[in-house]
């Protein structure tokens, strides 16, 4: 399980600097500074949430049902918000028609974040 944790953390990590770094240097002139800023936060949340993934490899040696859980969401929830704010960023530029579904995704996204930070406080709780 840690490492799955650990893989996983240092998947979603590169791939934020790639993506953060695609959207200030290969965005900046295509997107409008809404788009731009949309992207921008995708990426924040993303790299937040990746430390997130990270710190639960400190919890994983005990294999604590809710440590899984909180890795699950929080993975989910990189996918589905930070994912969609990606689509809905870039849509009107390379025409990306499915991406008018992304927005309800969003906030689906979120509740998967808080589930995984609650799943964390949970086992942090129950931690000796």
């Amino acid at each position: 399980m840690n490492k799955k944790i650990i893989l996983t953390a240092s998947f979603f990590g590169a791939l934020a600097v790639i993506l953060g770094a695609f959207g200030a240097h290969g965005l900046k002139n295509i997107l409008a500074p809404d788009q731009l800023s949309i992207w921008q936060k995708g990426v924040e949340y993303q790299f937040y949430h990746t430390f997130a993934i990270l710190y639960l490899s400190t919890f994983a040696r005990y294999k604590n049902k809710l440590i899984s859980l909180s890795f699950l969401f929080f993975s989910l929830g990189i996918i589905l918000f930070s994912g969609s704010l990606y689509l809905l960023a870039v849509r009107d530029v390379y025409q990306i028609s499915f991406a008018k579904y992304a927005g309800p995704v969003t906030p689906i996204g979120g509740v998967f974040f808080v589930m995984g930070w609650i799943g964390l406080f949970l086992a942090a709780l129950r931690d000796k």
